[in-house]
């Protein structure tokens, strides 16, 4: 396997620019910058040069033998002034250096779980922990990239490993007296079951990642645009006494309190839209409102959709209709904002995981589901063979759940989502 390198700090400029090596190489390559192989694990000042001896760069150098790096193999850091001639020098120089190549993306995390320093799912929260915008995403995907995740599915499979134990030692000795028969209600596999429903009910991490979804919706110049920039505190929207101003959707992702949100502003709803243009701006914001995680309706109370909060907006003007309603705001004065605001942040907080908890994502919701199902076929089984069978099945998915058993596909679309350099 060749050696691999790139920048894994923050583009330059920058007071300094760190770069990895990760492979069997990486001591050649020290050698041949920095004249030497330091102490490991001590960092130590260098002149670092290229093959034909001009001076690169005054670096500070790590010298980290494997396995017990962060990939599992023998891995070098180049800590940089963080200019850009400097790091295109030293790279240039690295490639000089045989058996040796710029990484890909999410290679060095793709080396570490091949020689089992992280699990699968440790993965897929360091992603979204590199993906993290707001307190809630950091937190959970902390719980993920830790580790939290993958000790709960571990003692799953230590668990089932048990049942299955059971089973099998009931089909292969049934006949002798120090070994349980082979009776299905003797195996207690609802417990394990059940736990893996609550984890199923629990709300996903694409929840999370995506943020608590927010739609305006409402008749034309409801002042939904208005609103909708106050929410997020920019003029992201369009505002205009025109009808049929917003003919599209639009939204913009922001944080809340540490909680993400996605708001939504919409066309303005009605019948009798007059062009193809605002009625298809109509039909999608239909489309928004079954997928929103709460609807702000700015229009009628009678023509409120069924678990949608009634907002009297523009409370600020002469002529307001005075309306039984969830919140009175005004974008214009303030009135009433904050205390949107903050129902909003109750509402997501409630419905999105809960802070420092790992949250599944649509992969690892479906592996669980996998499992329950299986767990769940048993109930009514009889016929220790096919009980036998199903706990198998629960275990291929539980291995699937830490990477025991993928595809390259599937590492290649996870890993894909990592800078350069990690």
């Amino acid at each position: 396997m060749s050696t691999i390198f790139a920048l894994s700090s923050g583009a330059p400029p920058a007071a300094i620019a760190v770069v990895r090596i990760s492979g069997a190489n990486a001591a050649l390559a020290l050698r041949q910058l920095a004249g030497r192989l330091p102490v490991p694990r001590r960092a130590v000042t260098a002149t670092l040069r290229d093959d034909t001896g001009l001076d690169l760069d005054r670096a500070l150098v790590l010298w980290l033998p494997g396995p017990h790096t962060a990939t599992g193999e023998d891995c070098a850091e180049l800590h940089l002034h963080g200019g850009r001639a400097v790091v295109a020098a030293v790279e240039r120089a690295l490639l000089t250096i045989a058996g040796l190549r710029r990484a890909e993306p999410g290679e060095f995390t793709r080396r570490a779980f091949l020689n089992g320093k992280i699990d699968l799912a440790e993965a897929e929260g360091l992603a979204d922990l590199l993906a993290a915008e707001t307190e809630a995403q950091r937190r959970s995907a902390q719980a993920m990239a830790g580790g939290a995740f993958s000790r709960r599915v571990e003692d799953w499979r230590l668990r089932l490993l048990t049942l299955s134990a059971e089973v099998e030692a009931g089909l292969d000795f049934a006949d002798d007296d120090d070994v349980a028969s082979a009776d299905c209600s003797t195996w207690n596999i609802t417990p394990l079951r059940d736990e893996l429903a609550g984890w199923l009910m629990r709300p996903r991490a694409e929840a999370l990642r995506e943020g608590y979804r927010v739609v305006l919706a409402g008749p034309p110049n409801a002042g939904k645009s208005t609103l909708f920039n106050a929410l997020v505190e920019a003029e992201a929207a369009i505002t205009s006494p025109l009808a049929g101003t917003t003919r599209d959707v639009v939204s913009r992702p922001v944080a809340i309190a540490g909680v993400p949100f996605l708001f939504l502003d919409t066309a303005g709803l009605r019948d009798d839209a007059p062009d193809l243009v605002e009625r298809a701006g109509v039909t999608r914001a239909r489309t928004e409102l079954e997928r929103a995680d709460c609807v702000l309706w700015l229009g009628a109370p009678a023509e409120c959709p069924v678990g949608a909060w009634q907002i009297a907006a523009q409370c600020d003007r002469h002529d307001h209709a005075r309306v039984t309603a969830r919140h009175r705001v005004s974008a214009l004065t303030g009135e009433g904002l904050d205390d949107l605001r903050t129902d909003l942040v109750a509402a997501a907080r409630q419905a999105l995981p809960v802070p420092g908890e790992a949250a599944l994502s649509e992969r690892q919701h479906r592996l669980v589901s996998d499992a329950e199902r299986a767990l769940a076929r048993t109930v009514d089984m009889r016929d220790p063979l096919l009980v036998a069978e199903e706990l198998r099945l629960a275990r291929v998915a539980f291995d699937s759940l830490l990477g025991r058993t993928t595809t390259e596909d599937m590492l290649d679309a996870l890993f894909g989502r990592f800078c350069i350099g990690k």
